[in-house]
């Protein structure tokens, strides 16, 4: 892997693909695990990490915070590992990781995920932090992959406010403007291919459109060790959501 193209790629584009992260056996052995912590372990979880389209059937999972917290031996992935070595190189900087996820869009329910930006929930100044996006199964635009528009975190940070989509609160509210359509680009992808995308860069991905394949893939997130929270973008959010519940009903007003 050339390194320097992959920052230079990065910096001007927001994002980088890189196919066969992971190998083909590498895959093949996660997958196999995944399956067993989703059978053995995920139904005890708290309802607060673990999301799914229908809560009364197991069957259409879609999405399992912390998985390192509830299954220690996933931990290695997140830790010291391939992908915090890149988010180090790409940051510049240490990294402090903070979550694996995993994400899925069931077949024929599985819902749009929102456009919106990371940098919006995670409110760090400065905004240093990656996201990673490593599909477990073949992804493409039938069954939901992900899209970005190309050079977008240069652009700042763009209003967001709240989504009905369970797991995905805020979305980008004026999306859709000419420069987002004419710059956006769709990421088929393949069992072990990486994508990493700044907090700052604009994505979205379609629902699940066929009848009979799952869209299966793990998240990771890392900051940057000289990142702080945004203190007052964070009052502003809460004092925001705070209105917005009352406008719907969901907050009685004092």
């Amino acid at each position: 892997m050339d390194i320097e193209f992959v920052k230079k790629r990065f910096e001007e584009d927001g994002y980088v693909f890189l196919p066969g992260f992971l190998s083909e056996e590498e895959i093949a052995v996660l997958n196999t695990k995944l399956d067993g912590f989703i059978e053995n372990v995920v139904p005890g979880m708290p309802a607060t990490d673990v999301f799914y389209e229908d809560k009364n059937d197991r069957s259409t999972l879609k999405q399992i915070m912390h998985v390192s917290k509830y299954e220690p031996s996933f931990a290695p992935l997140l830790h010291d590992s391939k992908f915090s070595k890149i988010a180090e190189e790409l940051l510049e900087d240490k990294v402090v990781p903070r979550i694996l996820e995993y994400f899925n869009k069931p077949p024929k329910i599985g819902k749009p995920t929102p456009p919106h930006q990371d940098g919006y929930y995670f409110m760090l100044k400065p905004a240093k932090a990656v996201t990673m996006w490593m599909a477990l199964e073949n992804v493409d635009e039938a069954n939901g992959c992900v899209r970005y528009v190309k050079g977008s975190h240069l652009k700042g940070m763009r209003p967001h406010g709240r989504t009905q989509t369970l797991g995905f609160s805020q979305g980008i509210t004026d999306f859709g403007i000419p420069e987002d359509m004419e710059n956006e680009i769709a990421f088929p992808a393949r069992p072990g291919d990486l994508l990493i995308h700044d907090s700052l860069t604009i994505h979205r991905a379609d629902g699940n459109q066929t009848t009979d394949r799952t869209r299966k893939a793990l998240g990771f997130i890392y900051f940057g060790e000289s990142a702080r929270e945004d203190v007052e973008a964070k009052a502003a959010y809460q004092a925001q959501l705070q209105k917005e519940m009352q406008a719907r009903g969901e907050l009685v007003a004092e």
